[in-house]
């Protein structure tokens, strides 16, 4: 039975809200977009950096709200970029990070979605472990034309269903499940 939600995604990358629409959809959740930049504090912990975004974005636009944020996390490199994955991308780009990298490639994409209202302030987080692919490959945004899922052999740009198993989508999934029944 689909429900029609009073729900916004508040984001300044149209490529987020994308995905989180048509995950949602597939959980029977109508999505709306404001496109904003909200404040994204400097900070190490991607959790801290999710629940400023939400409260900013609930307090522009005094409607229920989610947001996201994410990370990638690289082993090798002691986690880095993590919290400032988009600064890191904006500056040296997937050529720069492959530049970095030798031998371990064993990465995580980290997806923290966080939901607020006038009384709720709600994160729901999920990682997608995987490996960081030796040259880009396929035709993605941010840093999907570098990331292997693990048990894959193409990268999420290479991919048809990556909605079905990124980090975005595990995350989007557990809050739908809370959102559905709340």
């Amino acid at each position: 039975m689909q429900k029609s939600f009073d729900l916004i995604f508040v984001s300044s990358n149209d490529h987020k809200y994308l995905e989180a629409k048509n995950i949602l959809e597939s959980f029977g959740i109508k999505l709306g977009f404001l496109k904003s930049d909200l404040e994204e504090i400097q900070s190490s912990s991607l959790e801290e950096i999710a629940l400023r975004k939400a409260k900013d974005a609930f307090s522009k636009f005094k409607k229920p709200v989610i947001t996201e944020d994410d990370g990638l996390f690289i082993n090798s490199l002691g986690g880095f970029p993590g919290p400032y994955s988009s600064y890191v991308f904006k500056t040296i780009g997937n050529d720069g990070v492959l530049n970095l990298l030798r031998n371990n490639r064993k990465a995580k994409f980290v997806s923290i979605i966080t939901y607020c209202d006038k009384t709720i302030l709600q994160s729901f987080n999920a990682k997608l472990d995987g490996i960081i692919s030796k040259s880009q490959k396929g035709k993605g945004w941010g840093y999907d034309p570098i990331f292997i899922p693990k048990n894959s052999k193409k990268t999420f740009a290479e991919m048809d269903d990556k909605n079905k198993l990124s980090h975005r989508y595990k995350a989007l999934k557990k809050f739908s499940n809370w959102y559905l029944h709340k």
